[in-house]
């Protein structure tokens, strides 16, 4: 019983946590802005949906794969912003 009310709090605040960060990146008015927010959201709300599925699943293997996926989305989202920000920056892309 205890699992699946965590499962279902992990899985609606991710998805929650996705939403605004969909709403974010449609709704800022510059590049920067909405690189910010289709950075920073997205990668907590999908590390809580990542760990809603282990709590679901119960297995050793699926959190082996879990902890891989969210180091790896760590890891590789604020390399992803930078040169996404140094790209914008030499086409000379400014604040409005």
């Amino acid at each position: 019983m205890i699992w699946t009310v965590l499962c279902g709090l992990f899985c609606l605040s991710g998805s929650f946590l996705l939403i605004v960060a969909a709403l974010g990146v449609v709704r800022m008015p510059d590049l920067y802005t909405r690189m910010h927010a289709a950075t920073k959201a997205p990668t907590l709300g999908l590390g809580l949906l990542l760990i809603g599925a282990t709590c679901f699943f119960h297995s050793l293997a699926v959190l082996g794969i879990v902890l891989v996926v969210i180091l790896f989305i760590i890891a590789t989202t604020p390399v992803a912003a930078h040169l996404l920000a140094k790209s914008a920056y030499q086409l000379g892309e400014t604040w409005h």
